[in-house]
């Protein structure tokens, strides 16, 4: 069942319950994060909620539960749900306050929503995404997770509308990310995405599939890429929490190959890295 958790109790997923004047509703004054749980087992759930705490930070946003104290809220609705696989939404906004454009004197809100997990088929992990290019028309403050998606929201409608099921958002010529992932690139045995700083998300994903190349002893080089160098890579995949790590079959009408002996170790480890929870 899926259900659904605002201001300290568990609710209806379908109520409605939010006041007209929250602010993350009237200013996307808020934060969020998804986590993905898989046979009834949140994923990486400790760097998940560390990010939440950075972008609430970030915002100059207190948060009103300890990690302790939502680690608990998201087992109980994950037991009440009984869903053993699952996506666990959460988002922390500055409260509910007459509309003004200064911090309110108001506390913080949590909410969350436990649904079934959104699944990538197989035949698309094998075969790969098409993807298209686009101006990265988003605030400079990408790695804070962020309520205002507006401008990802319309790169993914526009690829989408296109016929693709990505678009990669490119900024003075550099490769960004992804308008919902962040992006790979494999060029003579060496995996390359673009650094961490403060023009993209600090994946959660992207993080792991790091790890498990430095534990496979496989070189990663975090710089710029431009759009030329993606289209002659030799593999290239997106990742995030819900498509895990998605090979691009088509950059820019451009075919990529068809071999991806690399993409396919590393989510063949990402795999045995869920197993093992």
């Amino acid at each position: 069942m899926e259900i659904g958790f605002y201001d300290d109790s568990f609710i209806d997923i379908n109520s409605k319950v939010i006041p007209i004047q929250e602010r993350g509703h009237q200013f996307g004054d808020g934060v969020y994060e998804v986590i993905r749980v898989y046979n009834g087992k949140p994923f990486l759930m400790d760097d998940h909620l560390t990010r939440l705490k950075s972008s609430c930070d970030a915002i100059l946003l207190e948060m009103p539960y300890t990690k302790e104290e939502i680690i608990e809220i998201v087992n109980e609705g994950l037991k009440r749900s009984n869903i053993p696989n699952a996506e666990v939404y959460m988002q922390v906004t500055r409260g509910a306050a007459s509309r003004f454009h200064g911090f309110p004197d108001v506390s913080p809100l949590f909410s969350m929503t436990i649904k079934n997990a959104r699944i990538v088929n197989e035949e698309m992990k094998r075969n790969g995404i098409t993807v298209l290019t686009l101006e990265d028309e988003r605030w400079a403050n990408c790695y804070i997770k962020s309520l205002n998606l507006l401008p990802n929201v319309l790169a993914k409608q526009t690829a989408i509308s296109k016929g693709h099921y990505e678009a990669i958002l490119v900024k003075n010529n550099v490769i960004t990310e992804g308008s919902s992932s962040n992006i790979f690139a494999i060029k003579d045995g060496v995996l390359h995405t673009t650094p961490a700083t403060k023009a993209i998300l600090h994946g959660v994903t992207r993080k792991a599939v790091i790890n498990i190349a430095h534990a496979l002893n496989i070189p990663v080089v975090e710089k710029n890429m431009s759009t030329d160098f993606l289209q002659s890579s030799d593999e290239a995949f997106i990742t995030s929490t819900s498509v895990e790590i998605l090979p691009i079959a088509v950059f820019d009408e451009q075919p990529l190959p068809k071999n991806r002996p690399m993409t396919q170790m590393l989510q063949k480890e990402f795999t045995k890295l869920i197993e093992q929870m």
